[in-house]
C-alpha cells in the first residue's frame, strides 16, 4: 500500500496556486513539500494544515494506492 497526492497537485492547478503558495498558506516547509512530491508518508498534522489552508477534506488531497506484489 502507498499514498498518492495526485489529487493535491490537481487541486492546486484548479485553484491556480503554485507549490510555493501552498507552503506559505499552510505553513509547511519545502522539505515536506518534497516528501509529498515523492509520495512519501507525512505526519497527519501536515495533512490537516494543508486541508485547513485549502478549505478541503483529506480525501480531496490524497488517496491510498494498492500495489499488487505477487
Amino acid at each position: 500500500m502507498g499514498v498518492s497526492y495526485k489529487k493535491l497537485w490537481k487541486l492546486l492547478i484548479d485553484r491556480e496556486l503554485k507549490k510555493q503558495d501552498l507552503c506559505e498558506k499552510a505553513g509547511i516547509s519545502a522539505t515536506t513539500l518534497a516528501k509529498l512530491g515523492k509520495g512519501k508518508n507525512v505526519n497527519t498534522d501536515i495533512l490537516v494544515k494543508i486541508c485547513r489552508a485549502l478549505e478541503c477534506d483529506v480525501s480531496d488531497i490524497m488517496q491510498i494506492t494498492i500495489n499488487d506484489e505477487k
